[in-house]
């Protein structure tokens, strides 16, 4: 009996610890509640970028060189030049594309509304779902589209016209410049031609040109990812984790993904940059192009001497975090010459974040928004409605591991790449948790992930004014402050503002001739030189999948098999952390042939077993297994693809 009466009681004095008599701190109760405490936005994510892109955020001394990876704020315009590509991930099921002398802007967030402004340029919006009642507003310099039905949509812009066109079922209201509110039909081209006030002109939709296709085989791609079966269905880059990792599955975390060729010495938040945002301040950019999901979601565990990233069990609405640190500063270490330091390390399974963002009552408590698993506080399981004093949190459990602490000196915080400024030796004994904001300002380096020369469109290009039911989002009073200390070299003309429509008042779709019978059809405009020449020959010769539609690699996916590179060299690991680790009880199992995997020290294999419940054609670690094995039973729940269906 006293046998079963210790651990009992230890886990009682655990927690009559953990209720000071300093303020307390109650963690949320409710996803819900906690996405309105963190702000309730997830960004639009710059998912992609293909050559020459630069990044203008209001606060940053001029255009920069974007990287990918960036969470995107109202404000911040991006400009392609004519070999550069871009893509924005703007839901689990939704992307802005733009390519070739193109400036698109993203000028408002809300819950039910989200705008964008394109002065010049070609941009393609592939919303495959929308929720209900939300908008999406599309501002040119001729008129405002506002899109609330799912479909694909497009939009080429040059200062003389606009050209907009709807596909898939996609429906769309054009506000002119002159307030006049008109439908726009499925499958259906409206051009508008000549200012102040543009004449309009409405065609049959034209066929599927080589960025049309493309669009659509990369979409496609992007939503088959197999990481969809263990991660919330709101995360973003989900696809980005087929390519560059495996999916296992460990007893005490279930399943978990570890990264492939990572550099020797590689820690969780060690590969990026600290950037800051106007509205989640310091946020966390990696340059590795998996580097979304497991930044701003989940939790890293050491396991096995590997790194993996733990997502958790399911939830319904995971709440974006812009990193999941914690931070430790002064007064605890500092460098040989006496500079302060600023240095973290990535949370564990289960460990609390303690917000640095937010509203006042918000920052600095302990908080497990969009986690699903258990609430772990200094290396015990608390119950969910504990009530935990934030400064009685003093044990993170990575902090064991060798390296795992990465700091920098305080100057150096969010001016320079981490890969630049780490500071290599760190006394983890003297470090002293950070329990509320993050007391260091941000510089004008600090608003973008990269400084170096980048392409800047041209003064007119930036300048145009567009047509808009809203003006540009006002900026947090902080943001402004800095904004005001170091301006942009290139502004942006204020909107021509117009009402938005209403449905009751919208005129019908305009009249349009007969696709191919009219004299006045207006005939197909050629597509631009590179497009047309030279890029994505793939695109019009797409491979035809069991299910008899195109598929086609994504840019990422067909460098790696067309331009392989060198192996970067693969960490090597050095004794298990001292701090005992969970791990699975069964034994590892190799790699499935067909899979390049990366080499690891002495060939050891990854911890767990493959989680390898497949969509058919789509390789991943493991052999397949019948359902009720290992692998399969603690595989979570995800959506079959239309071949999978097609083959049960």
């Amino acid at each position: 009996m006293m046998t079963h009466a210790r651990p009992l009681m230890a886990t009682l004095l655990a927690l009559v610890l953990l209720l000071g008599t300093a303020p307390r701190a109650r963690a949320a109760t409710s996803p819900s509640e906690g996405q309105a405490q963190a702000i309730g936005r997830t960004p639009p994510r710059l998912s992609y970028i293909n050559g020459e892109v630069s990044l203008l955020r209001p606060g940053a001394q001029d255009w920069s060189p974007a990287q990918a990876n960036t969470p995107l704020a109202p404000g911040d315009e991006l400009y392609t030049s004519t070999q550069g590509d871009l893509e924005m991930q703007v839901g689990t099921r939704a992307f802005v594309r733009a390519w070739g002398d193109t400036q698109l802007g993203l000028a408002n967030q809300e819950p039910d509304f989200l705008q964008f402004r394109v002065t010049n340029g070609h941009v393609s919006l592939d919303l495959r779902s929308l929720d209900p009642g939300r908008t999406v507003e599309l501002d040119t310099p001729h008129a405002a589209f506002t899109i609330d039905h799912p479909g694909y949509y497009r939009a080429d812009v040059t200062q003389e016209r606009t050209s907009f066109i709807t596909r898939r079922a996609g429906q769309a209201t054009m506000t002119s410049a002159v307030g006049q509110a008109v439908a726009i039909a499925p499958t259906e081209e409206v051009v508008l031609q000549g200012t102040p006030t543009p004449t309009v002109q409405s065609y049959v939709a034209p066929e599927l040109d080589t960025w049309d296709q493309w669009n659509y085989a990369r979409t496609d791609h992007l939503l088959e990812a197999v990481s969809a079966r263990y991660v919330p269905s709101d995360v973003y880059g989900v696809d980005d984790l087929d390519q560059h990792g495996s999916w296992r599955v460990v007893q005490a975390y279930g399943p978990v993904w570890v990264p492939e060729t990572i550099p020797a010495g590689w820690v969780p938040y060690s590969t990026g940059r600290w950037i800051w945002d106007p509205y989640y301040g310091w946020t966390w950019v990696d340059v590795a192009p998996w580097g979304w999901a497991p930044y701003h979601y989940g939790r890293w565990v050491f396991v096995d001497g590997f790194w993996a990233w733990a997502p958790g069990p399911v939830v319904v609405r995971p709440a974006y975090a812009p990193a999941l640190v914690g931070f430790f500063g002064a007064p605890g270490i500092r460098a040989t010459v006496g500079a302060p330091v600023v240095s973290w390390v990535a949370l564990g399974w289960g460990e609390p974040v303690v917000p640095w963002w937010g509203r006042a009552g918000f920052i600095g408590r302990p908080w497990w928004g969009g986690w699903g698993g258990p609430r772990v506080v200094n290396n015990v399981v608390i119950n969910r409605t504990t009530v935990v004093n934030v400064n009685n949190i003093t044990v993170y459990r990575n902090v064991t591991v060798q390296n795992a602490v990465v700091a920098v000196r305080q100057e150096h915080f969010g001016a320079r790449p981490i890969q630049e400024a780490r500071i290599n030796q760190v006394d983890v004994h003297r470090l002293e948790p950070v329990r509320g904001p993050l007391r260091v300002a941000p510089s004008a380096s600090s608003f973008v992930a990269a400084s170096a020369h980048a392409a800047r469109p041209p003064e007119a290009m930036a300048a145009r004014p567009v047509v808009a039911t809203r003006p540009l989002a006002g900026r947090p009073l902080e943001q402004r402050r800095e904004v005001q200390r170091t301006a942009p070299v290139v502004s942006t003309s204020a909107p021509r503002i117009v009402s938005a429509p209403n449905p009751a008042r919208t005129t019908p779709v305009l009249s349009r001739p007969p696709f191919g019978s009219s004299q006045v059809e207006r005939p197909r405009r050629p597509l631009p030189p590179r497009l047309e020449t030279t890029q994505r020959p793939e695109a019009t010769a797409a491979v035809r999948g069991s299910a008899g539609r195109p598929e086609a690699q994504p840019p990422a996916q067909r460098e790696r098999v067309e331009r392989p590179q060198p192996t970067p060299p693969v960490e090597q690991r050095g004794p298990a952390s001292s701090v005992a680790q969970p791990r699975s009880d069964g034994n590892a199992s190799a790699p499935a042939a067909g899979r390049s995997e990366a080499p690891r020290p002495s060939m050891r294999p990854l911890p767990g077993e493959p989680a390898n419940r497949l969509f058919p054609g789509r390789a991943e670690a493991g052999p397949r297994q019948e359902p009720g094995s290992a692998g399969g039973q603690h595989a979570g729940p995800g959506p079959a693809s239309s071949r999978e269906r097609g083959q049960r």
